[in-house]
């Protein structure tokens, strides 16, 4: 149980609180929001008013979306908080759309790499073999380690007159004042504490004559850019977009991967006691992504999506995880579209501040990727996929190696390590599930108790087939039965309630009679099951993962849930939109 949470996503936090945490959010977020912007419209040679613009609409898409992923609308939202802006994975890819064809051809490209980013969030169920904790978990630390240069670079970022210790003695101010305050402060001082760092450090840099404000001055209370930033779209796609089409659709679809482990990485953090992953917030969280990908191409900007890490370091920092932040952040980011002023002061920010701040989330992120890695266990199987995953990708990162080979475009795409690293980790995991010795046995029976013999039956076969002896048959047939006693819940007067096999949005048929597939993979030592169908909304890992073991007496339904518990070694339980994934290991002697 962490204690470092005060506010859990579903509780309400006063006012004030979401105040605070929320301008802390925006801080983090306006940074990388404006960078990404800069440095895509400069060296994608665009003029100024195209940068007004891009970063207007920026503003606007990253607030509108922050503060729908905090929310739980239909589909959409992840229910958390999840900070949105332009990402940096797509910096190199549209400095060349824009290079190519103008902003026209950087929208036509995007939107279309957003239909794919759409598919990824819809067939998410069909990849729960390849996107695993392992996976999340490497991408997580890849993402980490890859902007640690970043952070340190930023920290001799000064203006040229200011003496050589400024940003070193800048950046240490505010990671003591920060890291100090955040292990030792509680209440409302640890809330503030990543405040008090920002000031600290800027009042060091002040000091150093290396804080300039003058740009306020300069800048509009009220405004919007000059409508002739729209840049439209190419409807007559030439050789440009073709070339450029493979290169948008790998990036999208790594982001996705990436995308998937930063929402499995905030419910993780933002709870106090350990909850398994929601998938159905997952896909949530996948469709505003996509949205966002698609927004962006409308208005012929970067794409839009999660910033990594982000959230989950705010949240660790504030100990406040209640979803009002992120509709905080969100109306905030929309204000600064047309407070031109607002938004230049907080760009004042002395850089090595910044910088120290970034090293904090840096440090926070890889140990959530740590966290997701181990949390499924971890083989020589699977410690081989997470080092060879990893040191692929620090090693290429910031290299030329295939720059050198394949030229500019597709070198500068396979040189990020980052996604090098991830789609190594994707492929080594598809290679493991392809190549197993065993062959999946499928059964497909109704929801129900009276489907318990024709159970029983193949899960005999199936030890058979290993050459179990009596103990572990009876073993894996016993934790078939309460597995399948557990998931069908009986209602009140002791009739079977099962929910239809239909979206958890939509009214149950009652024509259509549940169905409950069974696949198993037998394997000398283990059996693992998979039940496949839509049961309550409950979630079976968590309600094993509460069970009390001190309680004198039995709780309705529990008995089940202990025998399920004793005979299996390991029970998980996946939600998505229209299925449940529940599987089951047993472990067996010959």
């Amino acid at each position: 149980m962490s204690d470092n949470i005060r506010y859990e996503p579903d509780q309400h936090c006063p006012p004030a609180v979401a105040a605070i945490a929320g301008l802390q959010g925006v801080v983090l977020a306006l940074a990388p929001i404006v960078s990404v912007v800069v440095i895509t419209a400069r060296a994608g040679n665009q003029d100024a008013g195209y940068f007004s613009w891009a970063l207007f609409s920026a503003l606007i898409i990253a607030g509108v979306l922050t503060a729908l992923q905090a929310s739980r609308f239909r589909r959409f939202g992840a229910g958390h908080i999840l900070i949105m802006g332009p990402t940096p994975n797509f910096v190199a890819i549209s400095v060349l759309a824009l290079a190519a064809g103008g902003p026209e051809l950087l929208a036509s490209l995007t939107i279309v790499a957003s239909l794919f980013y759409v598919f990824l969030a819809l067939w998410l169920p069909f990849l729960r073999r390849v996107i695993t904790p392992v996976v999340t978990g490497t991408v997580l630390m890849l993402i980490a380690a890859t902007v640690l240069p970043v952070a340190l670079d930023r920290i001799e970022d000064l203006p040229p007159d200011a003496p050589e210790a400024t940003g070193p003695t800048v950046a240490f101010v505010t990671l003591a004042a920060f890291t100090l305050l955040s292990l030792r402060a509680s209440g409302a001082w640890r809330l503030w504490s990543p405040l008090i760092g920002i000031a600290s450090g800027s009042v060091v840099a002040g000091l150093f004559g290396a804080y300039e404000i003058s740009s306020v001055g300069d800048a509009a209370w009220l405004g919007i850019p000059d409508s002739g930033g729209f840049p439209g779209f190419d409807l007559t796609p030439g050789a440009s977009f073709w070339s450029l089409l493979p290169a948008f659709v790998v990036v999208t679809l790594a982001g996705g991967v990436k995308n998937v482990s930063d929402s499995v990485a905030i419910q993780q953090a933002s709870w106090r006691r350990p909850r398994v992953p929601d998938f159905r917030l997952v896909q949530g969280s996948l469709n505003t992504n996509g949205l966002g990908i698609l927004s962006a191409g409308v208005f012929g900007i970067p794409p839009t999506s999660v910033y990594s890490g982000t959230s989950v370091s705010l949240i660790s920092f504030t100990g406040v995880a209640a979803r009002r932040i992120g509709f905080a952040i969100g109306g905030t980011l929309l204000a600064l579209a047309f407070l031109p002023k607002l938004t230049a002061f907080l760009l004042t920010l002395p850089t090595p501040v910044v910088a120290a701040y970034l090293l904090l989330t840096i440090a926070l992120l890889f140990v959530s990727g740590i966290r997701t890695v181990v949390q499924d266990g971890l083989d020589s199987q699977k410690a081989l996929v997470v080092g060879v995953a990893f040191s692929l990708g620090m090693g290429l990162d910031n290299q030329t190696i295939f720059t050198d080979l394949l030229g500019h475009k597709w070198g500068l795409l396979l040189d990020n390590g980052m996604l090098v690293g991830a789609l190594t980790a994707v492929l080594m995991t598809v290679f493991l599930d392809l190549t197993s010795p065993q062959r999946r046995k499928r059964l497909e029976v109704s929801l129900s108790m009276s489907s318990l013999p024709e159970i029983d039956r193949f899960l005999q076969e199936q030890a058979a087939q290993n050459g179990w002896n009596e103990v572990s048959t009876r073993r894996l047939r016993s934790a078939g039965e309460e597995a399948l006693l557990s998931l069908v819940q009986p209602d009140q007067e002791g009739e079977e309630m099962i929910e239809s096999l239909v979206p958890p949005d939509e009214p149950p048929d009652p024509d259509v009679e549940p169905r409950l597939i069974i696949r198993t993979r037998p394997d000398p030592k283990v059996v693992e099951m998979e039940f496949l169908a839509v049961f309550d909304d409950e979630n079976l890992e968590d309600r094993l993962a509460c069970l009390s073991e001190e309680s004198e007496g039995l709780q309705e339904g529990e008995l089940s849930l202990r025998l399920l518990r004793h005979y299996a070694s390991s029970v998980h339980h996946q939600k998505y939109h229209g299925l449940d994934v529940v599987t089951v290991q047993v472990k067996g002697t010959s």
